[in-house]
């Protein structure tokens, strides 16, 4: 049922809204849904406001988790856990409205930036760098001889 490194890597790639758990003292992780992308750099890349929960509890080199998975049988998934490398200024063209546009297509992408007043809040996002250290990838219809 283990995904090769290559079926992995495609997998994560591929639009799926992921769940990233991020540490905190004394409680249970932060577990909240992102919009993120992965590519041949071989990072996780998501962007988040500066002063939320989420970008307050990020700092680089603390270690967080993402899971992507498939909503409909045979199910797939991929998590991954590693450091955050970096976390920096996100660029809005590059950062935000490529990401909306990922999720949502280039015309509902772009409505949905306009009604959020995402353009003016982009001074405050910031870019986060995850670089994957530990994999667990299974894929179900391997098990089912799908």
């Amino acid at each position: 049922m283990t995904m090769t490194k290559q079926e992995r890597e495609a997998f994560l790639a591929d639009v799926h809204v992921g769940i990233v758990s991020i540490p905190q003292e004394g409680r249970g992780p932060l577990t909240v849904p992102i919009w993120y992308r992965y590519g041949p750099s071989g990072e996780v890349q998501f962007a988040t406001a500066r002063n939320s929960w989420k970008g307050r509890l990020l700092k680089p080199g603390c270690r967080i988790s993402l899971c992507v998975q498939t909503e409909t049988p045979p199910y797939k998934y991929v998590s991954v856990e590693g450091p955050v490398t970096a976390i920096e200024p996100s660029v809005y063209e590059h950062d935000v409205r490529l990401l909306a546009h990922r999720y949502l297509g280039a015309e509902m992408g772009d409505k949905y930036l306009e009604a959020a007043g995402m353009e003016e809040m982009a001074v405050s996002n910031v870019l986060v760098r995850l670089r994957p250290e530990r994999w667990l990838a299974v894929d179900f219809a391997k098990m089912l001889q799908l």
